[in-house]
């Protein structure tokens, strides 16, 4: 029969275990050799059969996509209407429209197509100009239209700009090197933009297979410090690989075989939006270089703190620490 200490100690166990295994990703759906989180943060998750109604969203894939992308999807939709419109027009009957001096389908198409440019625009050089009410209609909708259309495009090119955002720089590598008489696992992170944050937090957690299973854990890494006021040079997060490490005596061969994945979240306060901000990133064991250590950054110019942010992949040799 258990006595009441050992109960007790059943209980922490089983939280630790619990703890350790709650990382919000699950230890049955991240089972298997899979890369939870890619280098760009995006979490690595196809979501299927989805009802079409709920899966889109389109304020956020105007938000969240690339500006070219945006650029390209802006122009071509513009392009797109005005085609649509000079079609009507021309359908229409091409009568309708007053200064029309193209003889030719094409002409007068290039012509209906200009037309529809001010129209939409709200601009109206005045050459041209419909005649009838139906055309007048179709004027009059295409400009109202248009009013809305670029409304919700200036409002989109303003909630991109306003998005808060913390885009940090993350070394590509993580390294394996000497700390104080222990190792340590190191990576690199810096802002290189001119916005100042604030009250940064690092968590860093650690993924590994299970002995003889595809179901994984989850293991939070204590770092040697995990918060820093400010980030106006580079941030070298380091985690000691101490004996409650569960990075302790393990090889790098060991860390291929538990396909270990590192992942990281940052969280800093933006003075520019006055928000917080979160950053991710992961690395896997094949992107941890062992035996190495991060080069110096920092150099002085000119009375100031120079810091080159080329540099914070570079590494050199090291000899680690045995024990």
């Amino acid at each position: 029969m258990l006595d009441s200490s050992s109960m007790a100690v059943n209980k922490t166990d089983a939280y630790e275990k619990k703890k350790y295994n709650d990382f919000g990703l699950g230890e049955k759906a991240t089972s298997g050799h899979y890369r939870v989180i890619n280098k760009d943060g995006t979490f690595n998750i196809k979501k299927n059969n989805v009802p079409l109604l709920e899966k889109i969203n389109f304020f956020h894939a105007l938000v969240s996509m690339s500006w070219s992308k945006f650029l390209l999807l802006v122009l071509a939709t513009y392009f797109c209407v005005n085609l649509l419109f000079a079609s009507i027009y021309i359908l229409i009957g091409i009568e309708n429209l007053t200064g029309i001096y193209g003889t030719t389908t094409l002409e007068q198409f290039i012509e209906a197509f200009f037309f529809s440019a001010q129209t939409i625009t709200t601009l109206g050089y005045g050459q041209v100009a419909p005649t009838g009410i139906l055309a007048n209609i179709v004027a009059a909708t295409e400009s109202m239209l248009g009013l809305l259309g670029f409304a919700l495009a200036t409002g989109m090119v303003y909630g991109r700009f306003s998005k808060p955002a913390a885009k940090l720089k993350y070394s590509k590598s993580a390294v394996i090197a000497p700390y104080k008489d222990i190792n340590g696992f190191m990576f690199r992170v810096v802002n290189p933009h001119g916005n100042q944050l604030l009250e940064l937090e690092a968590t860093v957690a650690l993924s590994m297979l299970r002995e003889n299973s595809n179901l994984r854990n989850f293991f939070p890494l204590e770092l040697e410090r995990s918060q820093v006021v400010f980030l106006p040079a580079a941030w070298t997060i380091v985690h000691p690989i101490t004996e409650t490490s569960p990075f302790y005596r393990l090889s790098k061969e060991e860390l291929m075989i538990k396909d270990a994945e590192i992942i990281v979240t940052l969280k800093a306060f933006d003075d520019t939006f006055s928000q917080s901000v979160y950053s991710r990133t992961s690395y896997k064991y094949s992107e941890i270089e062992w035996g190495a250590k991060f080069t110096y950054l920092i150099t002085h110019e000119g009375g100031k703190i120079s810091i080159d942010v080329s540099g914070i992949d570079n590494t050199e040799a090291a000899q680690l620490n045995h024990y």
